[in-house]
């Protein structure tokens, strides 16, 4: 659990401070994304003729398909007598709001309103804030800023090849963007929230760890690890191995673990993770794995495994919230094996801060701007 290098430990701007006297304010890792696009449902919960109501980075938000099929998301909030517009039921390409009637398109404009004899105005005022919205993957994804053309395109769920068992799930986590995010990459509590599952307290491996940061995303590479000891890693590897082993985060919300183990397992968990509110995040999580034992018949065997570790999870950060707002806010200590944490809280602050104007994703070929090398056991 050391470093060589005093300057390996995480930066002091946030949750990732060094080790020192509490700040006098306690920060928060809350941010506000404008111009980015997450989640707001699975493909199968949006369904046509029936509007869906859901929370987006704080805004209620209605989605329904229009008569091609395509999403749409408007702000939950008819303009006429402020009534939820997901109360209402799909016409063709509009969704007529529950209350009088007032039809509106996937752009937000009125388009009808009934009983009155004039044609409509241009009257902008009749509105509804209309939000981007696309459909890849198996999920709805929706721009956080209305009204806005999309300065870049959702993030794309990787493929990775034939042969593979998909599982697309989503679920919800009382805890905030930052700390879902670290939560899901965090190797260090796997040994003890989930003792026994994948990793062991009492098994301790030394292994290298290489975390790279770029201008859009952090990754860590684990060298040289050992196949886990916990329940999870005999079912990927009964003959055990070495694992080729990453932990990936893309802005603004997007964790990826990637395990591989010879030809024998490999395992790739994606999850798109959309902030509800301050303080809760749901995670839209697709599972790909190939194995030699067939997909069919191991799937029912790792679905009640990964409930249960999503449900420590799910526990752990609750009482994580709970507690913070007990205090009034943050005040986190790290070491350096705390390794995307604070890489985390960096490029999302960072990403508040640049709106609009904030990079696009470099590319595999892009250089990073940070690379460290840790030792630290697992």
């Amino acid at each position: 659990m050391s470093s060589s290098d005093p300057s390996d430990l995480p930066e002091p701007d946030g949750p990732g401070r060094r080790l020192g006297p509490p700040p006098t304010k306690p920060r928060t890792s809350v941010v506000r994304l404008d111009h980015h696009w997450f989640v707001a449902c699975l493909s199968t919960e949006l369904r046509r003729g029936r509007p869906l109501a859901r929370v987006h980075h704080g805004a209620p938000i209605v989605l329904f398909r229009d008569a091609a099929g395509a999403p749409q998301a408007l702000l939950d909030r008819c303009s006429h007598r402020n009534v939820p517009l997901s109360l209402g039921r799909v016409s063709g390409d509009r969704l007529a709001c529950g209350y009088h009637g007032w039809e509106f398109d996937g752009a937000g404009r009125c388009q009808r309103v009934p009983g009155l004899c004039r044609p409509l105005d241009a009257d902008r005022g009749r509105r509804v804030p209309a939000f981007a919205a696309r459909e890849a993957d198996g999920f709805v994804w929706v721009y956080t800023t209305a009204d806005a053309e999309p300065v870049r395109e959702p993030y794309a769920f990787p493929t990775v090849g034939p042969g593979y068992t998909a599982v697309r799930r989503s679920v919800t986590a009382r805890g905030s963007l930052h700390a879902t995010l670290e939560n899901a990459l965090d190797v260090p509590h796997t040994a003890y929230l989930h003792g026994g599952l994948f990793r062991t307290a009492e098994k301790r491996n030394e292994i290298t760890a290489v975390l790279r940061r770029f201008r859009d995303r952090a990754e860590v590479e684990y060298v040289g690890e050992p196949r886990p000891s916990g329940l999870v890693g005999r079912l990927l590897a009964p003959g055990g191995g070495t694992v080729e082993h990453f932990d990936r985060f893309f802005l603004p919300g997007v964790a990826q673990v990637e395990y591989k183990i010879g030809d024998d397992a490999h395992f790739l968990v994606t999850s798109a993770c959309t902030p509800l509110t301050d303080f809760e995040t749901r995670l839209f999580a697709l599972v790909q794995f190939k194995m030699r034992i067939p997909g069919f018949l191991l799937k029912p065997v790792l679905e009640p495994i990964a409930n249960r570790i999503f449900a420590q999870d799910a526990r752990v950060l609750r009482e994580q919230a709970d507690t913070i707002a007990r205090f009034g806010g943050e005040q986190y200590e790290s070491t350096e094996i705390d390794l995307l944490g604070p890489q985390i809280y960096r490029l999302l602050k960072q990403a508040e801060r640049d709106g609009a104007d904030v990079h696009g994703p470099g590319g595999d070929g892009d250089a990073p701007e940070l690379e460290k090398t840790i030792r630290l056991q697992t």
